[in-house]
């Protein structure tokens, strides 16, 4: 292996920067902390040859119990900063959109608010044009800059194929930063929509717990009724339901709970299990929302 970038760390546990905390180790492991650092190693990885993974927040995401043959990313430094510039806010594909969104409202900038909840990173959320309270990535994403093998490459929102929860972006392409374009409001008013949504997160959602956000994607199918996956979860029995140590929340049917030592697997055994009783219920079949790294064996989801 020649021309090793800086900072590479063999055999590294990945379980720790999961929400959730399964999944076993990656070959190699890196934290860029610039643009040049990122494209860097994605060239690195291309010349030997590596699978990319990325992982932001880790609050959306299942790693493979064998863990990840190739190379693992976390953005950080330059990568994972925030800051406002007129009536924009320009952030590192690496910063949390949590903490984007709460910046915004000190500033007395409005349209980021619905990302109080989504405890992901900016990249990731553009990857997965995340959404939530009737707000929408894509309607304040004025551009995002795309780390490539060969450099960087800026888009705009037209050239990221959104669609509900999905982006065209392919898996040796990372958000390294992107510009939010947002409207002026009252300091005050954006706080407490803040505080508000908050709220209604902690009352609905587990929180305090290692788990990760929504399981399964909200369904397009007429036969749901307009039922969200976590009610279609819930009317098929699924609240509670648990395999091994993997658990659906009695507080969220949508959200899955590790009560202490589960693993990948039992994790994708106890979706399938609720997909399958919804499947049966309804006649609806409920799409993952999480995110996979690694080998996982997910063909008994669709069995």
């Amino acid at each position: 292996m020649t021309d090793r970038p800086e900072g590479l760390e063999p055999d590294y546990p990945l379980a720790r920067l999961t929400t959730v905390r399964t999944g076993g180790r990656a070959d190699w492991f890196a934290r860029p902390a610039t643009p040049e650092a990122l494209a860097g190693l994605l060239a690195f990885a291309g010349r030997e040859g590596l699978e990319v993974g990325v992982v932001g927040s880790g609050s959306n995401l299942l790693i493979s119990d064998d863990g990840f043959r190739g190379l693992v990313m976390k953005l950080n430094g330059a990568l994972a900063t925030m800051e406002r510039d007129g009536d924009r806010l320009l952030c590192g594909g690496g910063a949390r959109l949590p903490q984007a969104s709460a910046l915004a409202a000190r500033e007395g900038l409005t349209g980021l608010e619905f990302g109080v909840n989504i405890p992901g990173t900016v990249g990731g959320a553009v990857r997965m044009n995340a959404n939530a309270y009737g707000g929408d990535l894509s309607r304040v994403l004025e551009w995002v800059d795309v780390a490539t093998e060969s450099g960087t490459d800026r888009r705009e929102p037209d050239r990221l194929g959104f669609a509900y929860r999905s982006s065209n972006l392919g898996p040796r392409e990372v958000v390294a930063s992107a510009s939010f374009t947002l409207a002026p409001a009252s300091p005050a008013e954006v706080k407490a929509t803040l505080a508000e949504m908050r709220a209604k997160r902690h009352a609905a959602q587990p929180s305090g717990i290692k788990t990760f956000g929504s399981t399964f994607k909200n369904p397009d199918d007429p036969r749901a009724g307009g039922r969200t996956a976590g009610q279609l979860l819930d009317a098929a029995g699924a609240r509670g339901l648990q395999v091994g140590g993997a658990r659906l929340s009695d507080k969220h049917a949508n959200f899955v709970e590790n009560t202490g030592s589960a693993t990948t697997a039992e994790v994708v055994a106890l979706m399938a299990e609720a997909r399958r009783r919804v499947r049966d219920r309804f006649g609806v079949e409920l799409e993952p929302e999480v995110q996979f790294l690694g080998e996982v064996a997910v063909e008994g989801l669709y069995a």
